[in-house]
């Protein structure tokens, strides 16, 4: 649903408010953890900033959303065929990512290595979860067995990959262009840049980026930060199901709904190698947008080629 992708998304987007949050797994050691050594003071910290946090944004959240709205008993809502799937795709790669950043604040207070992978991985899905339940009591929502099936997915992809290489060698990444579209349903859709941002499906792209060194290719010269990536975006879209002929009275042009498809080359931030701490740490922050580069698109009209896409 809109409102829980649109929270999803700025999660997602405040990655690296931490210091402990934003290193990508596969960079601990490199930037001063202390993965045999339990550090009781960081775990204290780790732990009452992550309850605090958890406390405040539900406080938050039932002031914004649901206290307005009226309550009733759990029930379930269907919302698999709204957006075109594009709001799952937000919530696999926000559960994915509070995964990356309760491991990595774990591993930086020296949790060992198995545990930090399931108790911090698993974090995203227990606070998404807490949110989908709060939606199953709200009469305005319900409880998304499709939101909680994107939820564990990306849960799933952290926690096996760590398990698996003690790495991320496949990563999930958020790109955004300007959309048309939104200015016929600015409620829904965003009136300015950084509600578009976060709320028109249109100009969204998620992508899955895999990392070719680590694939097997980690003993050559070959770049250990290029990635190749395949994104998932949906155009035409100006509700949920489908389009309105009119909103507030006002009419709204005819739009084809219709998916696309993307292969392009990526950069892995995380993998560059540089002295810096704080550049690294900057790197890592940002690591989660998907850089601008040649593209491919594959839609229902045929192939088209962006010399950078956005």
């Amino acid at each position: 649903m809109l409102k829980i992708r649109t929270i999803s998304i700025i999660i997602l987007l405040l990655i690296g408010t931490g210091k402990g949050n934003v290193i990508l797994a596969q960079e601990a050691d490199s930037l001063g953890y202390k993965s045999d050594t339990l550090n009781k003071k960081r775990l204290t910290l780790i732990t009452a900033t992550g309850a605090t946090l958890y406390a405040g944004s539900m406080i938050a959240l039932y002031s914004l959303w649901y206290k307005d709205y009226p309550q009733s008993g759990f029930h379930i809502f269907n919302d698999n065929n709204e957006w075109l799937q594009m709001d799952k795709a937000g919530h696999t790669t926000t559960s994915y990512y509070i995964g990356v950043i309760g491991y990595s604040a774990l591993r930086w207070s020296g949790v060992p290595e198995k545990k930090a992978i399931w108790y911090g991985g698993l974090t995203g899905l227990v606070y998404l979860t807490t949110v989908e339940m709060m939606d199953g009591f709200s009469e305005q929502w319900g409880f998304s067995p499709g939101d909680m099936a994107a939820n564990t997915l990306g849960t799933a992809l952290f926690i096996s990959q760590q398990l698996a290489w003690h790495e991320q060698k496949f990563v999930l990444k958020y790109s955004f262009h300007g959309s048309p579209y939104a200015q016929y349903n600015p409620d829904k859709l965003g009136s300015t840049l950084p509600q578009r941002m976060l709320k028109d499906y249109n100009g969204q792209t998620y992508w899955v980026s895999a990392n070719i060194s680590s694939l097997g290719l980690q003993h050559t010269r070959f770049p250990k930060w290029l990635n190749i990536a395949t994104g998932y975006g949906a155009e035409g879209m100006t509700g949920a199901k489908s389009n309105p002929s009119e909103i507030n009275g006002v009419p709204v042009p005819y739009s084809e709904r219709y998916r696309q498809f993307y292969i392009a080359p990526d950069i892995d931030l995380s993998r560059i190698p540089v002295k810096s701490k704080t550049l690294k740490l900057i790197l890592n922050t940002i690591g989660f947008i998907k850089i601008p580069l040649p593209t491919l698109e594959f839609n229902k009209n045929g192939v088209k080629f962006h010399p950078l896409y956005f």
